[in-house]
């Protein structure tokens, strides 16, 4: 209440309405997985995982398509692993997707690639993340420029200077002194001579190859740590710019005894040739362990807009190795568990391994048990992105587990119908066939216990044909209904944030009732709830009737919400029978 103390004409501001509950977002996902490259979260979930719009956002971050090459992998050995994650990201976006977070995992064994340049470890090359991706080259040219004494006596602070087989650098006080090479700094303060046609500024170009053929060109950087484009800090270990640290593969860690004159001696042509430097000793290390993908979820809950949340590559297995399976089941209980944690709101979309009957799929459903997860089975056969024709290397079509597509396609129908509507009977693009085709009698089998199936229809195309989560709850059978409270429940938690530690009485339980109230019938017009009326489709009580004098005691406000959510139309039956021309219907 504000204090009148002096007589005036005084104006408030006074709301007459309740709040209202804005609907959160609900296809913004979440993959964790082995990348080529790109920052790993570690055990504090730092750095965050970054947001990606579209795959070229994902190739800046985290690399291309290539294989990634495990330890003790052959050319032919299924240890060399497809990149199922940058698959399963394209998928994502060919498929709806619009905003993707990416938690890249490895684990032991993987090392990034340097090379040596100028004295033991006094300049080193190094690849800013570990990976066979890291595995490149690096052009230096050196570039000089023809000048005047009186132009270079107005260069900036660092500028290094060539006069014959003398080395100058620019001090702060406009002087030019000699430099040594090894570690001798600068010398005394010399007079440049002042014939022009001898004197050359000095700077270098660079350009990066990484092991996927990414390139990034680097211009006018000075060789003098005082240049204000010291290579040493356009190239630094450690930017001062987010989108450096993630899109320059390559990094020169400079030892500050390293002087203008060695980098020049080591950066000069060889043979009339720019100097190239090749990094090596990158590796991907071992398969990512059970571990590692919980690490990436952990990094992953603290970003709060995710929704869904798919590991695509964790499905992969050989069914000789127990170990593989093991793993895939670790991977699937860490997802779903994550999906579970308290205020979570999320689901989580699980792969079946690639499958050869509809058994083992089967097998991969006997475990399980959640109304937060949702399992797709076959795998997808799509078109290889790496194919080059007459490259036995690379095949024409590779099998990808469905989770890639299966959130770009809950994207894409949260977007154009709504969060409500199950995410089935849609198109999967870019699929040419299903790597097992399941036909009718086949899905009788798998879909009353959960498993949703892709099917081909002719005339209608490769579609999603199931829409139930692995629940046993028979409340929580269908995938639509588990998201839509998802959304429900996190939209009413985000915007009646205001109301906490406010007086506990009948005006704050109006004003809780009404904002709630406005939010369903909202929803209650775009066709999510049943019934003809308000009444039919939603309750909200906040009242005396939930509350009791000991949630007023403790400081609790108790308030009851019931909605009649829209089921799908799984099973459409038409019933045809024979009639008398005469007969009354």
């Amino acid at each position: 209440m504000p204090e009148y103390l002096a007589p005036g004409v005084f104006v408030e501001e006074v709301s007459f309405r309740s709040k209202s509950i804005e609907g959160v977002s609900t296809s913004t996902t979440g993959f964790v997985g082995p990348t080529r490259r790109g920052p790993v979260p570690n055990a504090d979930s730092k750095p965050l995982p970054e947001l990606l719009t579209s795959f070229l956002d994902f190739q800046r971050v985290y690399g291309g398509m290539a294989d990634l090459n495990y330890a003790g992998a052959t050319a032919d050995s299924p240890d060399k692993r497809l990149n199922y994650l940058a698959h399963a990201v394209r998928a994502y976006f060919e498929n709806g997707g619009a905003r993707l977070y990416v938690a890249r995992v490895q684990s032991g064994g993987a090392k990034a690639a340097a090379d040596v340049v100028s004295g033991a470890n006094g300049a080193v090359f190094r690849a800013r993340f570990e990976g066979e991706a890291g595995n490149g080259t690096i052009e230096m040219v050196l570039k000089k420029q023809r000048v005047s004494v009186a132009a270079l006596n107005k260069s900036p602070t660092g500028t290094v200077a060539q006069a014959g087989t003398k080395v100058y650098t620019r001090n702060d006080a406009g002087k030019f002194a000699t430099v040594a090479a090894g570690g001798g700094g600068g010398g005394a303060a010399e007079v440049i001579a002042d014939d022009a046609a001898n004197v050359d500024i000095v700077t270098v170009n660079a350009v990066t190859t990484d092991g996927d053929g990414q390139t990034k060109q680097y211009e006018d950087m000075g060789l003098d740590p005082a240049h204000p484009r010291f290579i040493g800090n356009v190239m630094a270990m450690k930017p001062t710019r987010r989108s450096d640290e993630l899109e320059q593969m390559y990094a020169l860690d400079i030892d500050p005894k390293v002087t203008a004159r060695d980098l020049l001696d080591k950066f000069k042509e060889v043979d009339s040739k720019p100097k190239v430097f090749t990094l090596e000793g990158g590796k991907d290390g071992t398969a990512p362990s059970v571990e590692a993908y919980k690490q990436g979820l952990k990094a992953l809950a603290a970003i709060e807009d995710i929704s869904i949340v798919a590991a695509p590559a964790a499905a992969y297995t050989r069914a000789s190795n127990a170990n593989d399976v093991t793993a895939y089941r670790g991977v699937t209980d860490a997802l779903i568990g994550h999906c579970e944690a308290r205020r979570a709101y999320r689901i989580a979309v699980l792969d079946t391994r690639q499958i050869s009957t509809p058994d083992s799929a089967k097998e991969d459903r006997a475990p399980l048990d959640s109304k937060y997860a949702a399992l797709y089975t076959p795998w997808i056969i799509t078109p290889n992105p790496l194919f080059r024709p007459g490259d036995a290397s690379q095949p024409a079509e590779i099998a990808v587990p469905p989770s890639g597509s299966i959130c770009g396609i809950y994207a894409r129908n949260d977007i154009n119908r709504g969060v409500f509507k199950a995410p089935a009977n849609e198109v999967v693009r870019g699929a040419l066939r299903h790597d097992l085709e399941i036909n009718f009698a086949q899905q009788e089998v798998l879909n009353p216990i959960g498993i949703n199936c892709l099917r081909f229809f002719p005339n209608r195309g490769n579609r999603v044909w199931g829409a139930r989560t692995i629940s046993s709850d028979p409340e929580w059978k269908y995938v639509n209904i588990r998201r839509y409270f998802n959304y429900l429940e996190r939209s009413i938690d985000v915007s009646t944030q205001w109301a906490v530690f406010e007086p506990n009485g009948e005006r704050l339980w109006s004003n809780i009732r009404d904002t709630v109230s406005d939010f369903l019938v909202n929803e209650w017009r775009s066709g999510a709830l049943l019934g003809t009326s308000t009444k039919e489709a939603f309750f909200v009580r906040c009242d005396r009737s939930t509350m009791d004098q000991n949630d007023l005691d403790n400081g609790r406000l108790v308030c009851l919400i019931g909605v009649a959510v829209v089921k799908p139309a799984e099973f459409v039956i038409f019933r045809v029978g024979q009639k008398t021309a005469d007969a009354r219907t």
